[in-house]
């Protein structure tokens, strides 16, 4: 639910600083358009802004507070997310003594502080951002989920430490100004993020599955959870059934709201599966049929160019096809040229992530997403984000080329691509700069570095153990990054994404499910398709999987290569001193447009740059290098 920001000083009565901590909620008044509230008193000052999905009258708000029969605060909580285990840890709680005011999950989640204390984390499931301020021991408490679904930033001080859903709300603050240094370079490039960084100098990330505790004598950082590795004994059939079982609970613990819950539907299997189990479970309760969303070009089904490892078909047909099968009523968002290259939404689309990006018209067609959604009335969806992660469905994660190599697979899979070769969107960046900063070493040291993370079960083959180590690596490294960009595009829209494959307990039993069973015969995703072989058609269930799609118009390769070309020409462009003059020339000298199924990354390049130019002038980033 929402968004959180905040502001702990043990050197200042921050109780006259309110008005500075709504200004840093402020800043995320897109991630919860439905209210605000904050709580400042003496070391501490708490901000929250509202998405009102749970218990939609005023005792749902926040900051939840909860005092002494006198009147006196003992621990004031902010939450962003959903707890999907509200109702059953409610219900604990209650058992245990403890009384509500209303129905909502801050206040849950309160009440579970103050009867575990810390250890309360590992009691909560879903998605959350948490921030707890305990009067009494005069200590701060920031936690994120497992996976890292909801995001949380901050910046430590002298003497205490600025937060926030989004490094905007910190940047917000008078004492911060955005400096980027070659660190933060190097993170903004790299296409594997490391844990608890971040691209602006001085803030940093609370790491998934972790606490940071900032006291008065300092921080520190506790991981309440990690991947355990477990030796698997299920046969295939058990196997298959446990997942079903688990993934249907997902599902239904997903969708429950006070507030209409819908599901992005492309046609593929992960997507096809959450939407069926979704429906079955909403009509159950007499509240169907569930209502299914999917995105689409004009012209882009009926001239359709595949492409091997990435989209192997168009979308709609399939998510038509599926909602048909499964019974949903299905709305498709039809995006136009003019739509992809209206230069504002690309900075809306930056400003929602606070960095630059390469990708252009997926990110353009993604924010107009969630806005149609939101003027459809839905303020939260399920999306398939991280079965791929979880049930090993990408091809470099058992192609021996990128999965055995000594780097990140998916980096392996970039290095093969010139366009792409040191990350995606590096391209026209000055290739002096690329060599001095080693953005291809930086990305190998944290390759070197994860692996010492990976848990594994004595016994286990080689073979096993990699297969291990790709999955972990596709946990904790990749799927950050999309859910982070899945989040900041839905939540600019005042729309909760909610992905029921981050389900802890799905995601721990898959990773320990051997690689064989997961992809049985050599077919991708074998195991999940297995498990929902009942509820698709069979043109679904064995489609190849196919990315999030991309337009191949070349209209829109003239668009961006247009702008890039007045951009080059600008010697006092923010960009000019990165840009590497010889890519540029080519770029710019280049006979047509990049279109085509691989036009993205062709593309990318350009998109970055432009990006990076909008962002060093609308930040007023100060670039220490």
């Amino acid at each position: 639910m929402s968004a959180i920001a905040g502001w702990v000083d043990f050197e200042r009565d921050l109780s006259p600083q309110a008005a500075t901590v709504e200004t840093m909620a402020a800043a995320l008044a897109h991630r919860g358009p439905d209210g605000r509230g904050v709580w400042a008193e003496g070391h501490a000052a708490l901000a929250h802004r509202r998405l009102a999905l749970l218990d939609l009258t005023e005792t749902g708000a926040q900051p939840a507070v909860h005092t002494t029969e006198g009147g006196a605060a003992v621990a004031v909580l902010t939450l962003d997310g959903a707890l999907t285990n509200h109702t059953e840890l409610r219900a604990r709680l209650a058992a245990k003594g403890h009384r509500f005011t209303g129905r909502g999950d801050g206040e849950t989640a309160l009440h579970a502080y103050l009867e575990w204390g810390a250890d309360f984390l590992t009691r909560l499931e879903g998605l959350f951002a948490i921030a707890v301020w305990d009067v009494r021991r005069q200590e701060l408490l920031l936690a994120r989920d497992r996976l890292g679904v909801k995001p949380l930033s901050y910046h430590p001080t002298p003497t205490g430490v600025l937060f926030g859903s989004e490094p905007k709300a910190i940047l917000a603050h008078p004492d911060v100004d955005a400096v980027v240094d070659a660190d933060g370079l190097r993170e903004l490039f790299a296409h594997s993020r490391k844990p608890g960084t971040g691209v602006f100098r001085g803030m940093r990330e609370v790491v998934p599955g972790h606490a940071l505790i900032v006291r008065r004598p300092g921080s520190r950082e506790q991981r309440y959870w990690s991947l355990p590795a477990r030796e698997h004994t299920d046969s295939l059939d058990t196997t298959v059934a446990t997942v079903r079982g688990l993934l249907a609970d997902a599902v239904a613990s997903h969708t429950r709201a006070d507030a209409p819950v819908g599901a992005m539907l492309s046609g593929g299997i992960d997507s096809s599966a959450l939407s069926a189990l979704a429906h079955r479970d909403l009509t159950a309760a007499g509240s169907g049929p569930l209502r299914t969303f999917s995105v689409n070009f004009t012209g882009y089904t009926e001239n359709f160019e595949p492409h091997p490892t990435m989209r192997s078909t168009p979308d709609a047909p399939f998510a038509a096809l599926a909602s048909r099968h499964i019974g949903s009523r299905h709305t498709e968002f039809l995006l136009d040229t003019a739509a992809l290259t209206d230069p504002g939404v690309h900075t809306a689309a930056l400003r929602s992530q606070d960095a630059p990006s390469p990708l252009g018209d997926m990110d353009v067609s993604l924010l107009r997403f969630f806005a149609r959604l939101r003027e459809e009335g839905f303020a939260a969806v399920l999306s398939g984000e991280t079965a791929d992660e979880v049930f090993n469905g990408y091809f470099w994660a058992y192609d021996p080329k990128h999965s055995n190599s000594q780097t990140f697979p998916w980096v392996s899979f970039e290095r093969g691509h010139d366009a792409a070769a040191g990350g995606l969107g590096t391209s026209m960046i000055d290739r002096e700069l690329r060599k001095r900063l080693d953005f291809l070493g930086y990305a190998d040291q944290h390759y070197r570095d994860a692996l010492t993370e990976v848990p594994h079960v004595d016994g286990d083959t080689a073979a096993e153990r990699r297969a291990r180590e790709v999955t972990y690596l596709a946990l904790t490294r990749w799927a950050p990054t999309h859910l982070d960009r899945a989040d900041r595009m839905s939540m600019a829209h005042g729309v909760q994404l909610r992905p029921p494959f981050c389900d802890r307990a799905l995601v721990e039993y898959v990773y320990n499910v051997p690689a064989a069973m997961k992809r049985v015969d050599g077919v991708e995703k074998s195991l999940l398709r297995s498990a929902v072989a009942d509820l698709l058609p069979d043109e679904v269930l064995h489609r190849r999987k196919s990315a999030y799609p991309t337009t191949q118009e070349a209209a829109y390769g003239d668009f961006v290569r247009q702008r890039f070309a007045e951009l080059a020409a600008d010697r006092d462009a923010a960009v000019a001193e990165l840009l590497d003059t010889t890519a540029t020339a080519e770029a710019v000298a280049a006979d047509g447009s990049p279109q085509g199924a691989f036009a993205w990354v062709e593309r990318a390049g350009m998109e970055m740059a432009l990006q990076l130019d909008t962002w060093l002038t609308d930040y007023r980033v100060d670039l220490r290098l």
